[in-house]
């Protein structure tokens, strides 16, 4: 075999390069996410820790630009994601959600207030899928509530930042 080309027995080597496609990306912000929960980060703290991990180290890959975006903005508006999560739990409280859940919540909030190429049935397809993939039996339908209450304010909520910004001009 010409140097350069592997044997078909042999597996390929871990790819350096970022994940391709949202679902992973978005996949692996939950995960960013979950991580950062559970030592104490914020996730934008868990992206500058992977980010320095994958350029010291060559066999770890980057993280996708849509992780880091999705991780950065949950980041900045956690607050306002979370409260808006809460408010649509029925007697339920954030607290009590399993950890992966909450995740997989404030990936799906974040695209449907601040993400404006994600239409809003994508990010609650994406986020029902994630937690089939992810969590409990319960989860999708769960998650799938939740969404679909958060869902009917947003148009409200992404109005009012506009205007917002639109005064801050």
């Amino acid at each position: 075999m010409p140097d350069g080309e592997r044997k078909p027995d042999k597996p390929a080597p871990k790819s350096t390069r970022p994940v391709k496609g949202r679902h992973q990306a978005r996949k692996r912000a939950v995960d960013l996410l979950f991580e950062a929960e559970a030592r104490g980060l914020s996730p934008a703290e868990m992206v500058d820790v992977r980010t320095e991990l994958a350029a010291a180290n060559p066999d770890v890959a980057q993280l996708h630009p849509y992780t880091i975006a999705v991780a950065r903005g949950v980041a900045e508006h956690a607050a306002h994601i979370d409260e808006l999560i809460s408010a649509h739990l029925q007697a339920w409280t954030l607290d009590r959600l399993p950890a992966v859940d909450r995740a997989v919540l404030r990936v799906a909030v974040w695209e449907l207030l601040y993400a404006e190429d994600v239409p809003e049935p994508v990010a609650v397809d994406e986020a029902v899928e994630l937690a089939k993939e992810l969590s409990t039996d319960e989860s999708p339908g769960f998650v799938n509530g939740v969404l679909g209450q958060v869902m009917l304010v947003t148009p409200q909520i992404r109005a009012a930042a506009q205007a917002v910004r639109g005064q801050s001009s």
